[in-house]
């Protein structure tokens, strides 16, 4: 009796493990290459889950085509997660409901469609009840800047991005993107949360948002998209991180740190901005908060920290509408609640009717003209502190007639700000909770203000209850936990870290025997220095630079550099990735080649230059930037350029769609001598009031006998671009009309310079520019 039972559970036991590791062997599916993955895909079953061999997969179009169950998704993943490399001319699309992608790492290439990851594989199939987690895209970009394409294209509904890390974007077009067109797309109810948005560089132009929520022609759709627990770091390439043009959005508990733009509500309603946290370092004015357009929103339980941004990135712009607004430009404000927030150091935190242009009116047609007040909106139950007294807390560009203040306080070290009515001065310290946290310790009970429908703000901050023991400010009183908001282990992929080493660099001297300098260089690591004996270097073909690298003279010497070579060719050839730091070292061509400049084509990345104390002599260009190329910063200082025909030319972005070809361009205390044309030639064409950039300062510096040559007359040339400065130089014998005309309605500015037969600097109110729509 007691063998049979022995034999029959041994029988079960024999049954239950077969059927295990049937259900295994079906389940689980390694393949090697994109046909055995295709056949996988048409075999895959609920609960199938397809591993990807580790290795390099490149030029892959993967259609991932499924359908899975709620409790039975289809897989596919990274056989280790990070070890599966997404390369070349590749992408993924999905279609299906209940897909999931894990553990890819997209790199080394650019996708051949508009997407590199798309929740659909044609306008028909979308995916639903999807998700793409635990993945990487990292400088995958188009070999052009002007060829957009999206990095995640949302379609279908309720589709997650989780625990993802993607960065380094420098081409057009958003990182992130919901579209919302086809009833298959509305109410779609995705999560975008626990991501890391790593930096995505300067743009130099528009199409650069790190997430876009649907379109202008979407705007009146809902979407119910989420955007949470996400780390927003150094998100930089335009002045919108988050561009939500969708109704019914929620945007909640992330952390925008150092972040050059603000979250914009630019068209759609009624989103919910609840529980952020934007981290300034009291020094950039690029790092913004949240700009205000359209109707019904609620801004609560928002921390912002050291956010100086003024105007479009002011810690909280609410702008100016244009009546009877088009569905693309700027409906007005109203019905909008701004409550329970605390600002920490933050200059002007409120700022009125951003954007109005009624000053314009003789160069912009009428409806382009924004002149609509914000209505119905309420500003209550907020908290400033201010270290140091900020005598203009509220700034209204337009009169704020429509707003209503509420019980909002202020410590402002008793410095008059000329506003009690609005905002109660009053007396209270900080406590440090954190890195970058510190918040009000009230000592006193303040009034709460109960708007209508304030009872359904429930939670603070924290996430504490408001119910029971509520106050002013982003957080209820009581005893504070650490949030560590900037540890980045609690976002991303977590095999993935962007954290990097600091290493020495190493300095690598560099004799005038022939071709050691070229050699040299190339075999350079990134941070390298180039150091370079006092003597004489022939170089006859273009210096590649491909990384950031610094070549300086050794010690107290000047070496110097002859290039022959050909008609055209630059000494140094700026290639993507190349950051190149010039000291002390003369440059001589022979009239007919350029000292820098960039390749014509695939400029995947950017590049970046600074010359200082150097000599730069008989080139046809000092620098030629060529279409499509884009450097965050080029700095020449301490510098003589002579005897050159054409100067520092960054002008062929001439698409006039608000391009341009560099972020901050900085002369300083240098000399121009001998320069014929294009001395200075930077452009930015296209009007778009929202693209805000370009910046040119041009101080200590002399002009002698240049511009002979120069078609329009005008010496620095710098026309669309906003933030100009030029200050403290001297202009004598400048064969030219103008020196510069200044464009009044910017941030054009021009003093203490002094003028010697050359023209003078005028000022044009209000300059004429193309219309980007």
């Amino acid at each position: 009796m007691y063998f049979n039972l022995f034999k029959q559970v041994f029988l079960l036991l024999i049954l239950v493990s077969t059927i295990s590791c049937s259900e295994k062997a079906a389940t689980d599916v390694l393949v090697h290459n994109l046909a055995e993955f295709d056949k996988a895909v048409l075999e895959a079953e609920p609960g199938t889950e397809i591993v990807l061999a580790n290795g390099v997969w490149k030029d892959v179009q993967i259609k991932f085509i499924g359908e899975g169950t709620k409790d039975k998704p289809i897989t596919i993943k990274a056989e280790t997660p990070g070890k599966v490399f997404i390369e070349g001319v590749s992408n993924l699309e999905i279609a299906g409901n209940y897909l999931v992608v894990k553990g890819l790492f997209f790199r080394n290439g650019y996708t051949p469609t508009g997407d590199v990851i798309a929740f659909r594989t044609s306008e028909e199939k979308v995916a639903n009840y999807s998700r793409v987690t635990n993945c990487v895209i990292l400088d995958y970009n188009q070999l052009q800047r002007d060829k957009d394409d999206l990095w995640v294209q949302f379609y279908g509904t309720h589709n997650t991005l989780d625990h993802c890390y993607i960065a380094g974007k420098t081409n057009g077009g958003p990182t992130v993107r919901v579209d919302l067109k086809g009833n298959q797309s509305i109410r779609n109810y995705h999560q975008i949360v626990n991501n890391h948005f790593g930096p995505r560089p300067r743009k130099g132009g528009a199409r650069g948002e790190t997430i876009q929520l649907g379109s202008s022609f979407t705007s009146m759709s809902p979407s119910n998209t989420t955007i949470a627990n996400n780390l927003f770091e150094e998100c930089n390439g335009e002045v919108e991180i988050i561009s939500s043009k969708t109704n019914f959005n929620e945007i909640r508990n992330n952390v925008f740190y150092k972040s050059e733009g603000s979250v914009v509500t630019r068209h759609g309603n009624y989103a919910i901005i609840d529980g952020n946290y934007f981290i300034g370092d009291g020094v950039n004015k690029n790092f913004g908060g949240i700009r205000l357009v359209n109707t019904g929103h609620w801004v609560i339980n928002n921390y912002f920290y050291n956010i100086i941004g003024e105007n479009f990135r002011s810690p909280l712009a609410v702008m100016n509408g244009i009546p009877k607004s088009p569905l693309n430009r700027y409906n007005q404000v109203t019905d909008v609640v701004v409550a329970y927030n605390t600002y920490v150091d933050c200059k002007s935190p409120w700022q009125f009717g951003v954007g109005t242009n009624i000053a314009q009116a003789d160069v912009l047609p009428k409806s382009e003209i924004r002149s609509a007040r914000a209505l119905r909106t309420e500003v209550a139950n907020n908290i400033i502190y201010n270290k140091i007294g900020d005598k203009n807390v509220i700034i209204e560009h337009d009169k704020a007639d429509g707003v209503k203040f509420k019980n909002n306080i202020i410590n402002n070290q008793g410095v008059d700000f000329g506003d009690t009515i609005r905002i109660k001065a009053t007396e209270f310290e900080l406590t440090k909770v954190g890195e970058h946290i510190y918040l009000p310790k009230l000592t006193s009970e303040f009034d709460i203000y109960q708007g209508f429908g304030f009872e359904k703000i429930t939670k603070d901050l924290f996430e504490n209850s408001r119910e029971n023991k509520n106050s002013i400010g982003a957080t209820v009183q009581g005893e504070y936990k650490d949030p560590n908001i900037l540890d980045k282990t609690k976002y991303g992929a977590d095999w993935y870290s962007n954290i990097v080493e600091v290493k020495e660099p190493s300095i690598i001297e560099v004799t005038t025997t022939k071709g050691e300098l070229e050699a040299k260089i190339a075999a350079a690591k990134a941070g390298d220095v180039i150091s370079l004996i006092p003597g004489k270097y022939n170089v006859s073909k273009s210096i590649k630079i491909n990384k950031t690298i610094t070549i300086q003279s050794k010690e107290n010497g000047k070496a110097e550099i002859v290039f022959t070579g050909t008609e055209n060719t630059p000494v140094f050839e700026l290639n993507p990735y190349g950051i190149l730091h010039l000291k002390n070292v003369s440059l001589t061509g022979n009239g007919k080649q350029q000292a820098f400049s960039n390749l014509k084509e695939n400029m995947s990345n950017h590049f970046g230059l600074t010359v200082s104390g150097c000599d730069i002599n008989n080139f046809n260009y000092v620098l030629k930037a060529y279409k499509q190329t884009f450097a965050e910063e080029i700095t020449f200082k301490n510098t003589t350029i002579s005897d050159c025909e054409n100067g520092i030319e960054l002008s062929e972005e001439i698409n006039d769609k608000g391009d341009y070809n560099v972020e901050y361009l900085t002369i300083d205390n240098c000399t121009f001598r001998n320069v014929n044309q294009n001395v200075i030639d930077y452009y930015r064409g296209g009007y778009d009031e929202s693209t805000i950039g370009g910046n040119l300062l041009v101080t200590n510096s002399t002009f002698t006998n240049c511009g002979s040559k120069e078609k329009n007359g005008i010496l620095l040339n710098h026309r669309g671009i906003v933030n100009v400065n030029i200050n403290k130089n001297t202009f004598t014998d400048n064969s030219v009309e103008l020196v510069a005309l200044l464009w009044g309605a910017k941030n054009n500015v021009a003093s203490d310079n002094k003028f010697s037969n050359s023209g003078e600097i005028k000022v044009e109110a209000n300059l004429k520019m193309k219309l980007m729509y």
